[in-house]
């Protein structure tokens, strides 16, 4: 028998929230057009006139390192430049391309199927353990692997354990090497100690990143700055700091998103028999979005609105602004918390947790 999930809301009401809800989805879905179309395909173009703006301008400085304040100056608008444009391949286009945001629209170059992302992880890999695990289980303790859970506690639910005590430190390590994060999301050494998967499995997928990560090192490490010629090593930074800023705004978004102060977690007990209805109900309680302006939410891949995401998976992101404030309604009108803040807020709030929970404290008692 299931457990009532932690929110003051009859039967009736959370299947009617989930008619409501497929209604918003039938609705956007019935009018993409040429309209989305022009979007993404804008913006791809604009993440690649970045790309190379940025590079060109890394290379333009090389000349003037004698005069190293103009020097500084251009090579420092030029690593922003191909910063900026990784982090909008990452969040707006990658993500969302392999979640089959725009697969409706049947284009060879812009479909999960074919997409593969400037990341070290596979998207395949992503496509698994992110679109199958972690959208199905969200928040689920023991189920959902996504960021959290495994490698840091992020819920007082959570058993403490010594190794815990140091997680402040593996967490600014997470932040700056997080597309490695990432990559390694989809091996779940614990499925082998179960029994429900095999070393050789595991290995495969190991295999795969290995040979991933190598075209990507070899990418922006090795060939940009070759080119470069006895300018290797400015080259090879001003990469490096250009994946480090993907690297932290991604972070910062997808914590955003999951771990701020009111964020819910569920046991399996609590989501056995789940109807559809109880299962919107289960993404609007496990996610937080994140107020800002246009510029923002595009930045963030539209993982700003986490909330209409984890409903709405397969929604292309450009939608989420226009059907968030109906999803906001629809929680006043139900008595559904739906938890959004600045970002500083949602940002500060989840530090805070992850560091007070470095420490041991007694696991609230889970739901009856």
């Amino acid at each position: 028998m299931s457990q009532a999930l932690p929110v003051a809301t009859s039967d009736a009401d959370i299947e009617e929230l989930g008619r409501e809800l497929d209604k918003i989805q039938r609705e956007v879905k019935a009018s993409l057009g040429e309209r989305d179309r022009r979007y993404i395909k804008r913006t791809i173009k604009i993440q690649r006139s970045m790309a190379l703006g940025g590079r060109s301008l890394i290379y333009v400085s090389l000349p003037l390192m004698p005069a190293f304040p103009l020097f500084l100056g251009v090579i420092g608008l030029g690593t922003i430049s191909l910063g900026v444009s990784k982090i909008l391949e990452n969040m707006e286009i990658g993500h969302n391309v392999i979640h089959g945001q725009w697969d409706w629209m049947s284009d060879p170059e812009i479909h999960s199927s074919t997409w593969e992302w400037d990341n070290v992880c596979p998207a395949d890999q992503w496509k698994h353990s992110h679109n199958v695990v972690h959208h199905t289980w969200t928040n689920v303790m023991g189920r959902d692997r996504d960021v959290g859970y495994e490698i840091l506690r992020v819920t007082d639910k959570q058993p403490w354990k010594p190794a815990h005590l140091v997680q402040p430190v593996y967490n600014t390590l997470l932040a700056f090497l997080f597309q490695w994060g990432v990559a390694l999301h989809d091996v779940d050494i614990g499925a082998i100690k179960r029994g429900e998967t095999t070393l050789k499995a595991e290995r495969s997928k190991l295999a795969g990143i290995g040979k991933k990560a190598l075209r990507q090192l070899a990418k922006d490490y090795l060939l940009w700055p070759l080119l470069a010629g006895p300018f290797f090593l400015p080259v090879l930074l001003a990469n490096l700091v250009a994946n480090g800023m993907r690297n932290l705004w991604s972070y910062a978004i997808i914590f955003c998103g999951h771990f701020p102060d009111g964020a819910q977690v569920f046991t399996e007990a609590q989501i056995e028999g789940e109807t559809r209805g109880r299962w919107y109900l289960r993404q609007i309680l496990g996610s937080c979005n994140i107020e800002g302006g246009p510029l923002f939410h595009v930045m963030s891949g539209n993982l700003s609105h986490q909330i209409e995401h984890h409903l709405f998976p397969d929604m292309p992101s450009n939608r989420y602004p226009e059907v968030a404030p109906r999803v906001e309604a629809l929680c006043a009108r139900y008595g559904i918390p739906y938890n959004k803040g600045s970002f500083a807020r949602q940002l500060g709030t989840t530090l805070r947790t992850i560091f007070r929970l470095a420490l041991p404290r007694t696991p609230r008692p889970l739901p009856a």
